[in-house]
């Protein structure tokens, strides 16, 4: 029975790890097949699995930047100082292997970036989920269509309470969740919405952790989604998701800025883009 649960508990691990990450799942296998062997060779000393499970990762993990582009993936940046090249939020996304897109994308991603700080000087642009490196049609939850390397969310710009920019700074500690509100319950297409099986959470209990005295800035986010929507259509930009209340709110409207429906996330915490084939 002990031995039942262990390897369903095994499984459970595997299967989550594999989820979140893409390539955890096999770290956790081989990590639990050279503990094993550790273990029949020498004496197994306390965290050692743990260890192994990190170096395995960090091998996959390091191997996936050099394996990707046989996937047509290449890797955000998670780091980078340079405020005309795009990079990812926080090293969260690096870390869980969820920061591949198209070669393609990552132009895009680096005009934008480019662009906006050729406007606004010393601004940076910030990359949040994007996709895993292998495999079209592998999910990236929560995410409904991010499976394919073309889809990108991008982080809103923000303002301090000196409403000074602050660089690479958004209100949310991650980029999501850090949502603008309407001003008019009416603007909220999906307020009396009845749909028990959506993502529309308002993550209430994160708030906390927000910067509460950080706001929108309304100039880079709308000229931002602006360029995307008109620039972005020579990067192949195909459609564009932003609550409607938000994009009217920042002054842009375009055929391809449209709103992602009453069953996806709330997109007035991020932009969300993606390209065509």
């Amino acid at each position: 029975m002990i031995n039942i649960f262990r390897c369903l508990l095994h499984f459970v691990i595997v299967v989550i790890l594999t989820v979140i990450t893409q390539i955890g799942g096999v770290a956790y296998l081989l990590s639990l097949v050279f503990k094993k062997y550790i273990a029949r060779v020498g004496k197994l000393k306390f965290g050692y699995g743990f260890l192994l499970f990190a170096i395995f990762y960090g091998l996959l993990w390091g191997g996936s930047i050099f394996i990707a582009p046989q996937f047509g993936r290449v890797a955000l940046p998670c780091f980078s100082d340079q405020t005309d090249k795009i990079a990812v939020q926080s090293p969260l996304y690096c870390l869980l292997n969820r920061h591949y897109v198209t070669p393609k994308l990552l132009e895009l991603g680096n005009a934008l970036a480019s662009s906006i700080d050729a406007r606004f000087p010393r601004t940076q642009t910030q990359a949040l989920d994007a996709n895993f490196p292998f495999f079209d049609k592998f999910p990236l939850l929560p995410h409904l269509s991010h499976d394919d390397g073309r889809k990108l969310d991008i982080a809103f710009y923000y303002r301090n309470d000196k409403n000074e920019y602050v660089v690479g700074k958004t209100k949310s500690p991650i980029g999501y969740w850090g949502f603008e509100q309407p001003t008019d319950s009416r603007s909220q297409l999906c307020s009396n919405n009845d749909d028990n099986w959506n993502l529309r959470w308002d993550m209430d209990w994160f708030q906390f952790l927000n910067k509460q005295h950080y706001q929108l800035d309304r100039e880079r986010t709308s000229v931002a989604l602006q360029w995307l929507a008109n620039q972005g259509q020579s990067y192949k930009v195909s459609k564009i998701f932003v609550e409607p209340y938000l994009a009217k709110r920042l002054g842009v409207s375009n055929k391809i800025i449209r709103f992602q429906g009453c069953r996806a996330a709330r997109h007035d915490d991020h932009i969300h883009i993606q390209i065509a084939k």
